[in-house]
């Protein structure tokens, strides 16, 4: 049998064939290499900032830092609004084993309420478990102490301090300064809508009323940054970079801290308010209304329970200074009557007499006289003296309501005054237009009589009385009252402009000098406000007022005893001070108190004796009224019968 084939290697080709295969191996290799560098080179050079900015994205965080709140103080460096530490209990849930235990347990400790630890619940579910939560908004230093002493007994639970707003006058300045509290989503949208919203990024608090708010954007600062490193949980490892905050402007504010306590001692328990101005350059020097209530109580929140207590029928919250719509009563008549004197319906000479009554031809009703009796001849400076209802009756009949409107438009009345609050309300002053667009009604003749007195459908605030007398007795200047004074640059108070509006020309100037003596006669001679100014050791002059709210029939008398109180008349007055050269001129009004003489006028007194207490005057003595009654009565317009308005 043949024995088998024996095949012989071909050395040569399996040589090749491992060369072939070698070669495409390496050609793979190196492609493979050369796509893992290109990816290198695009990926750490062509894209290197931007894959450096998403890691350090993930490693580095910008956290927002909110600057400090500007200070504000009264015009003599009293300190009014400023900020202190504040003491809040702080939880890191992730530290803590027994969350509710713990809090049970602190609970024993300190006094912690339902509504915290509710609050506590829902602001836990929107933060990380590491990051702490606020359990208790504020400690007392007493609750610090004893938190203090045991605080190894809690992990996790901490004591952490932060500046917040507080008022140190609490209520004796409230509706100057407003106050601040949280930011709501209200605010968020108003900020963003303003492009600011990044500027509060790190704020707790915004101003929500008065100064607080209108100034907000002085007040509040600019908002600092800094750069941390974080872990790849977010927590916070070091701190890179630091751009502070710029505080908020230090303002100072035209109030004088004195007056406006004195203000608040004098409507201790009553219903009103006051307004003190500067005629010489508008600055607000008091600004009160009554009741009032603590700030404070805002800027941590507000309890329901306390909110509940405030939203009573006396109505604390409401500006009654610059919201207050009052009828103006007689303190408008030396306006009125500077109206009449410019249009020559009545001259300083002319004369009515009256007996107590004033009645229309073809007019049944008979509009009557405060005094049953009359005032027998009274010309303007006496009908101004002893507030003669009469005569303004008869001069407002004369002038007719669109004289009268368009005068009165001129002193700002049915207009804002321009004050730095936004709780302001313009008040009315009526017109043929807008009675009837307000009240859907024709304008009548007895309506212009009631303007006569400052009644019917005219409405005005106290601080728009104070900017028209303020307007009087500068003669016709018209200053925009002002509460902030200026700023603080470098320990330096920088001035605001003065703000005016066109001033009011008078065709004979010597009119404004016969108001003004009118007014001086009102409490140096024989008007209505001689008794309020007994004694004091300075010139004033001024105007008192008692606005009616309810209508009496023409054959019944007021009687306060019959009417419930809120129906009793408010009592009012105007006035200014010293006589020649004023420096405050001031609104007060007493909700259902009475008469202006009675009630008003001896707030207006302790108020100018606050202001001029450190000042000295030269004697003054009275002149007295050189009016003559004539013996013989003779008939006047007044008590004649008028067909028509002028």
């Amino acid at each position: 049998m043949p024995s088998p084939r024996i095949l012989i290697k071909d050395h040569s080709a399996e040589a090749n064939l491992f060369a072939r295969r070698t070669l495409i191996g390496l050609l793979v290799v190196f492609f493979m290499v050369g796509m893992l560098l290109t990816n290198l080179y695009y990926l750490q050079i062509s894209r290197f900032e931007d894959y450096q900015t998403r890691a350090n994205g993930n490693r580095i965080k910008v956290l927002p830092v909110a600057p400090n709140r500007g200070l504000i103080y009264d015009r003599n460096g009293i300190l009014l609004a400023e900020n202190r530490p504040v003491f809040s209990l702080q939880v890191i849930p992730e530290e803590i084993q027994d969350l509710e235990l713990t809090i049970k347990q602190l609970s024993t400790l300190l006094e912690i309420d339902e509504d915290d630890v509710s609050d506590f619940y829902k602001d836990l579910k929107g933060n990380r478990r590491f990051k702490p939560v606020n359990l208790i908004n504020r400690l007392t230093p007493k609750e610090v102490a004893l938190f203090s002493a045991k605080q190894h007994m809690y992990p996790g639970v901490s004591v952490e301090a932060r500046l917040a707003r507080y008022y140190p006058y609490a209520s004796a300045l409230t509706h100057v300064l407003g106050y601040v509290a949280k930011i709501n989503k209200k605010d968020l949208q108003k900020l963003s809508e303003a492009g600011f919203e990044a500027n509060y990024a790190a704020t707790y608090d915004i101003g929500k009323r008065g100064i607080e708010k209108y100034h907000e954007e002085k007040l509040h600062g600019e908002v600092g940054f800094q750069e941390v490193e974080v872990n790849n949980q977010g927590r916070i490892i070091r701190i890179l970079d630091f751009n502070p905050p710029i505080p908020g402007q230090d303002i100072v504010l035209n109030i004088d801290m004195n007056l406006q306590l004195e203000a608040e001692k004098a409507f201790a328990g009553k219903r009103g308010s006051v307004v003190a101005i500067d005629p010489q350059n508008g600055g607000v020097l008091a600004l009160h209304s009554s009741p009032s209530y603590d700030p404070n109580l805002f800027v941590h929140g507000i309890s329901t329970k306390n909110y509940k207590k405030l939203l009573t029928s006396d109505r604390p919250l409401f500006n009654r200074a610059t919201q207050g719509q009052y009828p103006p009563a007689s303190t408008v008549k030396p306006l009125l009557a500077l109206a009449g004197l410019e249009e020559k319906v009545i001259t300083p000479e002319s004369r009515i007499h009256d007996l107590g009554k004033y009645k229309l031809k073809n007019v049944e009703r008979i509009w009557r006289d405060h005094n049953p009796w009359g005032h027998g001849w009274v010309n303007v400076t006496k009908a101004i003296e002893v507030s003669c209802d009469i005569y303004f009756y008869d001069m407002a009949y004369k002038l007719g309501i669109d004289r009268i409107s368009e005068s009165m438009n001129e002193f700002g009345f049915g207009d804002y005054t321009g004050i730095d609050l936004h709780e302001e309300a313009d008040g009315i002053m009526p017109s043929r237009g807008i009675v009837k667009a307000l009240f859907n009604r024709p304008w009548y003749i007895g309506d212009t009589i009631n303007i006569g007195i400052g009644q019917s459908y005219w409405t005005a605030t106290p601080v728009q009385l104070t900017q028209a007398i303020s307007t009087l007795v500068n003669k016709g200047r018209r200053i925009i009252p002002q509460i902030i004074r200026g700023n603080i640059v470098q320990d330096e108070t920088i001035l605001d402009p003065i703000k005016e509006r066109r001033p009011i020309a008078m065709g004979d100037e010597h009119n404004w000098d016969i108001v003004l003596d009118a007014m001086y006669g009102t409490v140096n001679r024989k008007g209505s406000a001689r008794n309020a100014f007994k004694g004091a050791h300075y010139i004033s002059a001024g105007k008192t007022g008692t606005a009616q709210l309810v209508t009496i029939a023409q054959d019944e008398k007021y009687d306060a005893t019959k009417l419930s109180k809120k129906n009793h008349d408010n009592a009012m007055y105007v006035g200014y001070a010293p006589y020649d050269k004023p420096q405050i001129a001031l609104t007060v009004v007493l909700e259902n108190a009475g008469h202006g003489g009675a009630e008003a006028a001896p707030i207006a007194r302790k108020m100018m004796d606050n202001y001029f207490k450190d000042q000295t005057f030269p004697e003054h003595q009275v002149i007295e009224y050189l009016g003559q009654e004539p013996e013989s009565l003779e008939l006047t317009q007044a008590e004649g019968q008028p067909d028509a308005e002028n």
